[in-house]
């Protein structure tokens, strides 16, 4: 019999579960391209609750306890003092979200002698280590596409809130109690005939461009692997070689490139200062793309017009974080990638591995990342920066 520890988000403020604004959610049987949504053997929750917090547990209790498992489920993850710490010990499978992220080091790996199967619930899974974990024979998996949509649509939510000043003036009319039109359109603009960019354009990059599109802008994109003429015809794309091209073109970047050694704080005081006045920001990939401090120094003087973003390092970030009050901001928590309707596909992906690994048949192949000691597939890709 084995032992699962998971790591989830704390449940709501208010209790748990909570009063659901809607009575379901949407069937998607695919994703574009084909690939199909995940296929457990069953479920024991219904599509559309909160089932990514700690009281939430992916929904596998029941599962796993039938089978004659363990699970531990927590959201204590920081510290040598942690539960995460306390109970990896012995633990055979560890899941993890990239919204609270158990960092998995090659420290924790060493310690962890019985470790056998990291799970992200959802996709990227850098805050696992890899080459420990191919040291060790550890098998990564993440639930690819089952998120994706829901955060390029996060993305254009935050590339349009940021261009047309939207929570500026919504603090207007609720917090401050005002009406104060002028101030809320000094920094308004529309975004059709804007030049947006797209750094990386893999399946969310992809989804971004698509759905801004009908908005009537010049689209522009940076990737290691060109698009194929007929899709750069159809959506009007300029493709540029490099990201310092791209910076310098664009109006509005956003952000879909994986973190490795190349994209590290690739975003620093001589890239923002290639980018137009005025320009705005949307980072919905990693928070290690960009230079901390050099964002809020370009939003102090007056080089950017804007930074909204879902992703932060550490996660959670500290208190004093200066993304909480740097000017011109649209930060949310790591949420992009947890709509309710997305939960519902990771934690059926979850299943599904766990199913797979338990009766020795084998994961879907588009999971891996890590298998049997080797590199299966990460989709990391070298950008020429």
């Amino acid at each position: 019999m084995a032992k699962i520890l998971t790591v989830l988000y704390p449940d709501p403020v208010d209790g748990y579960p909570p009063r659901y604004a809607r009575d379901g959610i949407p069937f998607i049987s695919s994703y574009p391209g084909g690939q199909t949504t995940p296929s457990p053997q069953g479920l024991d929750f219904t599509p559309g609750e909160l089932v990514g917090c700690v009281s939430g547990e992916l929904g596998l209790r029941p599962f796993l306890q039938s089978r004659g498992h363990t699970l531990v489920v927590t959201a204590d993850k920081e510290g040598p003092d942690s539960v995460l710490d306390h109970e990896l010990r012995d633990s055979d499978v560890l899941i993890s979200q990239p919204f609270w992220p158990a960092y998995l080091t090659p420290d924790r790996v060493r310690r962890a002698p019985r470790l056998k199967l990291a799970i992200t619930a959802g996709i990227g899974s850098d805050h696992v280590d890899l080459p420990s974990a191919i040291e060790h024979d550890i098998t990564v998996a993440e639930i690819t596409y089952s998120n994706s949509i829901s955060v390029s649509e996060h993305a254009v939510m935050q590339i349009l809130a940021l261009v047309h000043n939207y929570l500026p003036g919504h603090e207007w009319v609720t917090t401050r109690q005002g009406w104060n039109v002028a101030d809320s359109v000094a920094r308004n603009y529309d975004l059709e005939g804007m030049d947006v960019g797209v750094f990386g354009a893999g399946r969310i990059g992809m989804a971004v461009l698509r759905r801004l599109r009908p908005f009537d802008v010049k689209l522009h994109y940076n990737d290691v692997h060109r698009l194929q003429p007929d899709v750069e015809r159809e959506l009007g794309l300029t493709w540029h070689e490099n990201v310092r091209s791209l910076a310098a073109a664009v109006d509005v970047l956003s952000i879909h490139a994986p973190l490795h050694a190349k994209t590290v704080n690739l975003f620093d005081d001589e890239l923002l200062g290639m980018m137009k006045r005025g320009s705005y920001i949307v980072n919905t990939a990693r928070a290690l793309i960009v230079d901390r401090d050099a964002v809020v120094r370009a939003l102090e003087r007056g080089h950017l017009a804007g930074y909204a973003g879902d992703v932060w390092y550490p996660e959670p970030p500290e208190e004093g974080h200066p993304w909480r009050t740097m000017p011109h901001e649209g930060m949310t928590p790591h949420v992009a990638g947890a709509p309710l309707s997305a939960q519902a596909r990771y934690a059926a992906g979850v299943r599904e591995i766990l199913e797979c690994w338990f009766d020795h048949r084998p994961i879907r192949q588009e999971y891996l990342i890590v298998e049997g000691g080797r590199l299966a597939g990460t989709g990391a890709r070298s950008y020429t920066v």
